[in-house]
């Protein structure tokens, strides 16, 4: 075990672990007191610490409790929970018996998930409780497959399926000595279901090797990772960017891992927990920002000017350590300006974060800069399922936040047609559960993974996301447009709270928008506008207006990339309504299905 400045250092190689289960058994043989999960208790009304050697002894019970299923090695077991430790006890457990884990999004639609089990073949389902089985109602009749059902709450005596029981009850008081399928890295180890944007979501096969390797590479070149760490985790398990990062990462490191009670109490558990590493998607930093800009906007101006100087002399600050930036004087202010501002921002994120790592989507780089200006280190990376999931990473050391970094340890990446980015490394899926078509098109003859992203790459290897190749505008004089630089640009202005770029065989780009209620009546109240959606979403004057904003944003871009009518709506999209995948992807296809009436009076006559 290394000492770094600060804390201990004690990684787990993968030679060490070989799978995901015996990287388990080696942190509990390393460091069997160390705590290594917090929850909370909602019975008592606290905060629970529980240790490696404590974990090891609940997975016992969950394995003993599989054992009695009759399961086979390979066969599928379905986990559809909020983060937890019941999570982590049930994948571990699994796994050791040869299993394969299904993880299920909480928020998906049961219809969805019905697919899933069948696709898979599941043969268990891990559930919350009775208000979540109660979902499945209408789609029961197809979980015919399913030999058991658990809930990890009491049932109350309304399952009305004898394959329904409560995790308590079907759990033995003990588990004695846990048992470990033969140390095989290649084995399939889970099927995640991509969330898919069209069509059918595919199973996205990870051997144990994939994910372990996946971990070890970003510890061995991208951040490191202590033993005192705490990471607060709220981003779904069933994300793989969590999952390996936040779940596996966690373990191999020996940190500690808090678990959020609920996004919606995440502010509060910031500085309950007050952790040091933190993992999110973009749409975290974007609220928490809109709230300080809210507050900004409300206050004197000269708090405004106060921030932006404050934020202004962060930044150049950071780019000077980064070596892109002179010394300037302003930094010896900097003591100041950290107290009065920047250090009351972190406090709100609980004070002790000393990296924040973003993924699964572009984090926009004028909110970045926000962040890092305050003094928080800001690590944006990019990957997908199909890579356990990541590819790229920014470092401390080496951060450029208008890229997603540099290609970690192992990982190839290079650009190929039609700019797609390319990549290969031992953490590159084993293909589509069932799907071997689509496996096909996911790899060039030579076996690079196509992302289907499409990316430049600078002379040091940072990579830069341009645009999606399937979500490329091509308008009708011929001109391509990647429509995230433009949609990021309108979304800098608080009243838009989503936007998609259209214009697809048009002669001029459109938007459709999603505002922000409260904004926006006050906007019409002060410009004399009806603010009720019926009247003044299609009025003309309406439209003018928020044109007008939209044009504020677009100074930038080229003529032809100017956005020359909107269709304005209210009612945000959500994974519920179906607008949006559970990992917060746009379905751009149903949202102008949606839209088509409208779309067609923004392009009448054209």
């Amino acid at each position: 075990m290394a000492q770094d400045e600060i804390g201990p250092v004690d990684i787990i190689g993968e030679q060490a672990a070989v799978t995901l289960d015996g990287l388990l058994r080696e942190r509990v043989k390393r460091t069997p007191d160390s705590v290594a999960y917090r929850e909370f208790n909602e019975a008592h009304g606290n905060w629970r610490d529980y240790t490696w050697a404590q974990v090891e002894r609940q997975v016992a019970r969950w394995q003993a409790a599989l054992e009695q299923e009759q399961l086979a090695p390979g066969d599928r077991v379905a986990v559809m929970l909020r983060n937890c430790l019941s999570w982590v006890v049930c994948d571990q457990a699994a796994l050791a018996l040869g299993l394969v884990v299904v993880p299920l999004y909480t928020a998906d639609r049961p219809e969805n998930v019905a697919y899933i089990l069948n696709d898979c073949a599941a043969r268990v389902l891990l559930l919350e409780g009775p208000e979540q089985w109660r979902t499945f109602t209408p789609v029961r009749d197809r979980l015919a497959g399913l030999q058991r059902i658990l809930t990890l709450k009491p049932l109350g005596g309304q399952a009305g399926d004898a394959r329904v029981i409560e995790v308590e009850r079907w759990l033995p008081e003990s588990g004695g000595d846990l048992k470990h399928a033969p140390p095989e890295p290649d084995r399939l180890a889970s099927i995640v279901y991509t969330s898919g944007t069209t069509g059918r979501p595919k199973g996205v096969m990870l051997s144990h090797r994939n994910m372990l390797s996946n971990a070890h590479a970003q510890l061995q070149g991208k951040l490191t990772v202590r033993r005192d760490d705490l990471f607060l985790s709220f981003l779904p398990l069933s994300h793989t960017f969590e999952r390996t990062c936040g779940y596996y990462l966690a373990i191999m490191a020996g940190s500690t891992t808090a678990y959020a009670r609920s996004v919606q109490q995440l502010a509060e558990d910031l500085q309950t927990i007050r952790p040091t590493l933190l993992i999110s998607v973009p749409r975290i930093y974007e609220r928490v920002w809109g709230a300080i800009r809210q507050k900004l906007d409300e206050g004197p101006p000269l708090r405004k000017k106060l921030f932006h100087y404050t934020v202004a002399t962060g930044w150049q600050m950071f780019e000077h350590t980064q070596r892109r930036a002179p010394w300037s004087p302003s930094f010896l202010l900097w003591p100041l300006l950290d107290a009065l501002v920047a250090s009351k921002v972190r406090a709100r994120l609980g004070g002790r974060l000393r990296a924040a790592m973003s993924g699964g989507a572009a984090l926009a780089p004028d909110i970045a800069r926000v962040f890092i200006g305050l003094g928080l280190t800001v690590l944006q990376g990019y990957g997908m399922t199909e890579s356990s999931p990541v590819i790229c990473a920014n470092s401390p050391e080496d951060n450029l936040p208008a890229s997603v970094g540099t290609a970690i340890p192992g990982v190839e990446v290079k650009i190929g047609e039609y700019d797609a980015l390319l990549a290969r490394g031992p953490n590159v899926m084993l293909g589509y559960w069932g799907n071997e078509q689509a496996t096909r098109a996911m790899f060039t003859p030579d076996g690079w993974l196509n992302t289907g992203d499409t990316a430049r790459i600078d002379e040091g290897g940072h990579v830069f996301i341009t645009g999606r190749l399937k979500e490329i505008i091509v308008m009708s004089n011929g001109e391509k447009i990647p429509p995230m630089d433009i949609e990021a640009a309108i979304l800098r202005d608080p009243l838009f709270e989503q936007v998609m770029l259209v214009g697809e065989a048009r002669p001029y780009l459109g938007i459709i928008a999603v505002l922000n209620k409260e904004r926006w009546s006050a906007l019409a109240q002060q410009h004399g506008i009806d603010s009720a959606p019926a009247q003044a979403l299609g009025a003309q004057q309406a439209e003018r207006l928020v044109l007008d904003r939209v044009s504020a944003q677009m100074r930038e871009f080229p003529g032809y990339a100017q956005i020359r009518r909107v269709t304005l709506t209210l009612e945000p999209w959500t994974v519920e309504n179906g607008l949006l995948t559970p990992t917060m992807k746009l379905k751009r296809a149903r949202v102008v299905d949606l839209f088509n009436a409208q779309l067609d009076k923004m392009y009448v006559g054209h």
